[in-house]
């Protein structure tokens, strides 16, 4: 595989690199309005934990205020359009999710797969990001382990009664991942960012929750293959 282009290599000011980076901005800004709006409904399905969950919803628009800083930065206008498509198919499956009542199907999309493809992108986007960008991703990825955390807790706590419905989350879900991953892979190459290394350090993440919340390896082996069938 040719090697990508190193950090002192990238040009930020470069009209290809700003193009690509409009899409790329406006995926990261969405997912965090994503993330806020999701929290939020959560609370009206878990009002125990309400609190808490307005306390992750903040923390989440407050990244998504830093990604769009990170634009105006670079002086590129995020493709907005781009974004809410972009999301659109899990952003349904986490309202259809929502309006039945099922928890641990929303917990599995929010808490999940789009905070464990959130660390994957920022990790992989910080050694090539510009030094503005690279100290507001470096913060935000932080918050993200405990967004993670909150996911895990719960349906570890609930994991016998949720098992069932977590496969099959999983089942409906993961393989959008790749299809993500497919339609942003050649825009994220031009910011130094290769797919083989977002779909590792993703299932790094996706895996060790899964693994946190009390599934086996070879469970967790057979739920990470639906992913992988839909490359």
């Amino acid at each position: 595989m040719p090697q990508l282009e190193t950090i002192a290599e990238l040009d930020f000011q470069n009209e290809t690199y700003k193009d690509a980076y409009s899409r790329i901005n406006a995926i990261v800004i969405e997912g965090e309005q994503e993330a806020y709006d999701n929290y939020i409904q959560l609370g009206d399905l878990l009002p125990n934990d309400r609190e808490e969950l307005s306390r992750l919803a903040k923390m989440e628009k407050r990244h998504m205020k830093g990604f769009q800083a990170c634009g105006r930065n670079l002086e590129v206008t995020p493709d907005m359009e781009f974004g809410r498509s972009f999301f659109a198919q899990l952003h349904g499956n986490f309202q259809k999710a929502s309006s039945e009542g099922k928890v641990v199907t929303c917990l599995l999309i929010q808490s999940l797969i789009i905070e464990s493809f959130a660390i994957a992108a920022y990790n992989i986007y910080i050694p090539v990001a510009d030094p503005f960008a690279r100290k507001i991703t470096e913060g935000v990825v932080k918050d993200e382990y405990t967004h993670l955390n909150y996911g895990e807790e719960w349906l570890k706590a609930h994991f016998e009664e949720s098992k069932a419905e977590l496969e099959e989350a999983n089942r409906q879900n993961l393989p959008l991942v790749w299809k993500m991953l497919n339609q942003v892979e050649k825009d994220a190459a031009v910011l130094g960012m290769e797919k083989e290394a977002l779909i590792e350090d993703f299932m790094i993440a996706y895996g060790e929750a899964l693994s946190n919340i009390g599934f086996t390896t070879r469970e967790i082996m057979r739920m990470s293959a639906y992913g992988l069938a839909a490359v």
